[in-house]
């Protein structure tokens, strides 16, 4: 990990409490200083995003990590608007997501997704994936506003 000085606010938008508790332990078992918050569904991901209808005191994420079959909106819905949205369309956003169907992962990208992962469904993958995001998208890529 580099120099690290704050904690990487990460938004996991997921409805699935077992995902959302996995990659809960995932980020805690690591060394990845991160603060993850959980929202689960796509409209509570956009009121989060754009700090409205009680989520105005919440940080604007470093990077998101986004389901797509979700209620109320779905995730790529929610992508679309993060993506169009000139003071947001910058954070990362990785797909993690059940499905493997290429329309899905084509249609992600097609809306502008930074990354499309199948979801692990046990731990040790998990926490992998945990590290990989840290070491690429923290260590090794360069996000706009940091040095």
């Amino acid at each position: 990990m580099t120099g690290q000085t704050r904690d990487i606010e990460i938004l996991h938008v997921e409805d699935n409490e077992s995902d959302a508790f996995l990659t809960r332990m995932a980020f805690e078992d690591s060394a990845f200083k991160a603060r993850l918050h959980v929202v689960v569904d796509g409209e509570a991901a956009l009121n989060f995003l754009f700090r409205r209808d009680g989520f105005e005191d919440k940080p604007t994420p470093d990077i998101v990590l986004l389901d797509l079959n979700l209620p109320k909106l779905d995730g790529k819905q929610v992508l679309e608007q993060l993506k169009t949205a000139p003071d947001l369309r910058r954070i990362p956003v990785i797909i993690l997501s059940s499905s493997r169907a290429d329309q899905d992962i084509a249609d992600s990208y097609d809306r502008h997704a930074n990354g499309y992962i199948t979801k692990p469904d046990e731990f040790g993958r998990m926490r992998g994936l945990v590290e990989a995001i840290e070491e690429f998208w923290f260590s090794a890529a360069t996000l706009p506003g940091q040095p």
